[in-house]
């Protein structure tokens, strides 16, 4: 399955969720809203951890900066 048959799935879920239908087929996952990424996924920022870091290094997320001691 395509990332965004995965993504399209996960949102079509979610939409039935919400509409209160008892009975879904599978889990919600938690997915990067950039890549789709399921796994080393930051739910603070809704990024995958590869995404986040690359992210963080432009400046592109608000508040985080690189560690250095």
């Amino acid at each position: 399955m395509a990332t965004t048959a995965k993504i399209a799935k996960d949102e079509k879920l979610a939409i039935a969720k919400a509409a209160g239908i008892p009975k879904l087929r599978c889990r919600h996952r938690n997915r990067c809203f950039r890549c789709g990424r399921p796994r080393g996924f930051l739910r603070k920022f809704k990024l995958c951890r590869i995404c986040f870091r690359a992210l963080a290094l432009a400046g592109e997320v608000p508040g985080v900066t690189k560690a250095s001691w």
